[in-house]
């Protein structure tokens, strides 16, 4: 280890922010990582335990003490290697992971964690500024082809570890550019497309094909879900053309909220706000583009996706933004010792709601209501939870005024009709059937044909797609050469 009395010495530092008024100008990135000095001191903290648990903690079981203890001691170079070995993107969950490795933390029992997340961050900006980030296409080609479908996170993994095992591999995407929700789900601020532009880069230089704006089967007649494809493929095409078939596509049908009015012009999903504006940072120009301009806004759903809702709705110019989550308002702060090491429950303030945003818990939406077809306001009611149940409060009706209400309530399911277009068995949420067993995992009852990220386990991190995406890798990669050496 660094330090041996670093954790008892030096504080947590945490990455800063731009100011309010200077970041809501534009939708770059405003996070400001850690200098080398910084990380240095933060790395200094870390205790290398005897069970370090910020491992498992983390889905893609990132080697955390010893990328720490190479950042201590200032090789850079060689925690890159570390780094890259677990994870493919670090770039990306340097940015956007929630950090359960942060929350795994030994130190997190009664102090503030080590800034994992920082650190990571600080590692992968440094390698790439050094230009130690290059393709590593494979030196023998094994002649097998597999065809992935979806390039999210998941698609991305898995693509790049099936090429550098040798085999042929052609990524499908039905949007015009690559990267899934990374794309056209995350806002820019929070994640620049630079970054993965890189890594498509990369990707090509690997042997990847990448086909984009290509559909695979049909989307549901009236689907909400984005789709710029310009061309359709059969399923049994990709079955007939290839050797296998990774099915990596996102949990795309969002949640909606079936109450009187739902019909109203003025409500609309997030995944119909949100990709509207990366497309337009992409400098692509759209025909009534929907936006928050001059708009009271209502989002309906207290998670990631809501916040980044709030994020642009203010970047747009909102006169007002308002949050409703249907969960009462949990604690500032959790019970560290009867949570730690798992994912503690507790109030979490984005950089988004700090921009601006009225927060309402234990809310529930009972009616939209508007004039002549437009959306004008909604109709709530304030929810508690009794044994289990949640009841409404008497006396607690309130009206809120609304021009625009974006539902970011989760997505229950990927779409139904690519699965369909395969045969693939679905489990009771919707999802592919697929277990994840250390031999035949990720295989669909359809022979050949293999189904890993969200389109399996459903809705999910990033960070795990990156690890199914590697896992389901190894799996087809044993299934077409009997044996492999790709880790898992």
């Amino acid at each position: 280890m660094g330090k041996v009395t670093g954790f008892m010495e030096i504080e947590r530092i945490e990455e800063g922010y731009k100011p309010v008024p200077e970041r809501l100008k534009n939708y770059g990135e405003f996070v400001v990582g850690l200098n080398d000095a910084q990380s240095r001191q933060q790395a200094a903290r870390c205790m290398d335990c005897g069970t370090p648990f910020c491992n498992s903690g983390c889905p893609v079981n990132n080697i955390i003490p010893d990328f720490n203890d190479l950042v201590y001691q200032g090789d850079w170079q060689n925690a890159i290697e570390v780094l890259h070995s677990t994870n493919n993107f670090p770039e990306f969950t340097g940015r956007i992971c929630p950090a359960p490795c942060e929350a795994a933390c030994t130190l997190n029992v009664n102090q503030l964690p080590v800034g994992i997340k920082s650190i990571e961050h600080a590692i992968i900006d440094h390698a790439w500024t050094q230009g130690w980030v290059k393709p590593m296409p494979a030196a023998v080609k094994t002649g097998k082809t597999v065809a992935v479908v979806g390039s999210g996170p998941a698609g991305m993994a898995a693509a790049q570890q099936l090429a550098r095992a040798g085999h042929s591999v052609t990524l499908l995407e039905k949007n015009d550019r690559l990267g899934g929700l990374l794309r056209y789900g995350i806002p820019d601020f929070k994640l620049e497309k630079s970054h993965i532009d890189r890594r498509v880069a990369q990707l090509k230089a690997e042997g990847v094909t990448i086909r984009t704006g290509v559909l695979v089967g049909a989307m549901p007649k009236g689907s909400k879900v984005t789709n710029w494809a310009k061309e359709t493929v059969s399923a049994e095409q990709l079955q007939r053309d290839f050797d296998a078939v990774l099915l990596t596509g996102g949990s795309e049908q969002s949640r909606d909220l079936p109450v009187p009015g739902r019909d109203l012009d003025g409500i609309h999903f997030a995944m119909e706000f949100l990709p509207q504006q990366n497309k337009v940072n992409a400098g692509d120009k759209l025909k009534n583009q929907l936006r928050a301009d001059g708009k009271h806004v209502i989002v309906i759903g207290g998670g990631d996706t809501g916040s980044d809702c709030v994020g642009t709705s203010n970047r747009h110019g909102a006169v007002s933004v308002t949050q409703f989550e249907v969960m009462p308002q949990p604690p500032v702060e959790e019970i560290r010792p009867l949570t730690w090491p798992y994912w503690p429950l507790k109030l979490r303030t984005s950089s988004s709601h700090d921009e601006g945003c009225v927060r309402e818990f234990a809310i529930s939406t009972k009616e939209f209501i508007g004039e002549k077809g437009k959306l004008t306001g909604l109709k709530t009611v304030h929810v508690e939870f009794k044994d289990g149940k949640m009841t409404e409060v008497p006396g607690s009706e309130k009206t809120y005024r609304a021009d625009l209400v974006l539902l970011a309530m989760g997505f229950v399911n990927p779409v139904a009709t690519v699965l369909d277009a395969f045969g693939v068995e679905k489990d009771a949420r919707g999802n592919a059937k697929a277990g994840t067993e250390l031999i035949g995992g990720y295989t669909t009852n359809v022979p050949k044909v293999f189904a890993a990220g969200d389109m399996r386990r459903g809705q999910s991190l990033v960070v795990w797609a990156i690890r199914e995406g590697r896992q389901a890798a190894r799996a087809v990669d044993e299934f077409l050469m009997g044996s492999s050496d790709l880790p898992r």
